[in-house]
Formats: C-alpha cells, structure tokens, sequence
C-alpha cells in the first residue's frame, strides 16, 4: 500500500505550485500521517465550537475535561517532538481552549444551581 501511496503523492506533487513546495516536502506535510492527523483532529474543534450553543445543563463537565487534558497534554507534545508539528499545535490548543470554555459555562451553571437550590431551602419568614 505504501507503493500506491508514494507514487500518488509523487504524482500529485508535479501539480503542487512552487510556492507551496516547502510545505509539500515538509517532514510534516500533507504527505505524512503527520498533517492528516491533526487535519481531521480539527472536526473536534468544529464539534467544540458548535457545542457552544449547547445549553450548559446539557454539557458533560466528565467528557470536557477529557478533552481539555488531552488537548494540553498533545499540544505540550506537539513541541517536543522533531520535527516540531504546528498543525497538531494549534488544533490541540484549540481542542484545550474549547473545552475548558465548556468546563467554565457547566461549573457556572452547576453553581447558579446549588444558590438557586439554597435560596429556595430558606423559608421565607426566617429571613426577617
């Protein structure tokens, strides 16, 4: 499979513009599993940003600190490997970002809650 794919890509690369040649012959460009990668791994951050409009009620603070942690951990690893790979930087930074954002709206809600929980426990006539 590897020979099908090498021969693809060498002849797609004759139609690559000089001016994007660098970024073709890359260690991490789009012709290693290092650009493709993190290239899909942005639907996550597409997935994030629509679940922005997701009431916090309905967010799993479990699964967004999921995807914060391992978010933070690849973009710390995204670093410290060679060569170093900004593609999978950026869209583990962004998972990172998107999820804690997520984090933050469930915890608040979660807080606004319990206030609302406890200011109903109080009766009304204890209050004077």
């Amino acid at each position: 499979m590897s020979v099908i794919y090498k021969n693809s890509m060498n002849a797609i690369g004759k139609f690559v513009p000089e001016k994007l040649q660098p970024l073709w012959k890359h260690p991490a460009g789009p012709q290693t599993i290092f650009f493709w990668a993190p290239a899909f791994k942005w639907g996550l951050v597409i997935a994030g940003i629509g679940d922005l409009q997701r009431p916090p009620n309905k967010i799993s603070p479990t699964q967004s600190c999921a995807l914060g942690i391992t978010g933070l951990i690849w973009t710390r690893y995204s670093l410290a490997i060679s060569p170093r790979n900004w593609n999978l930087f950026s869209v583990n930074l962004f998972v990172a970002f998107t999820a804690i954002y997520q984090i933050t709206r469930a915890l608040r809600y979660h807080r606004q809650q319990a206030t609302l929980k406890a200011t109903k426990a109080i009766p009304s006539d204890a209050a004077h």
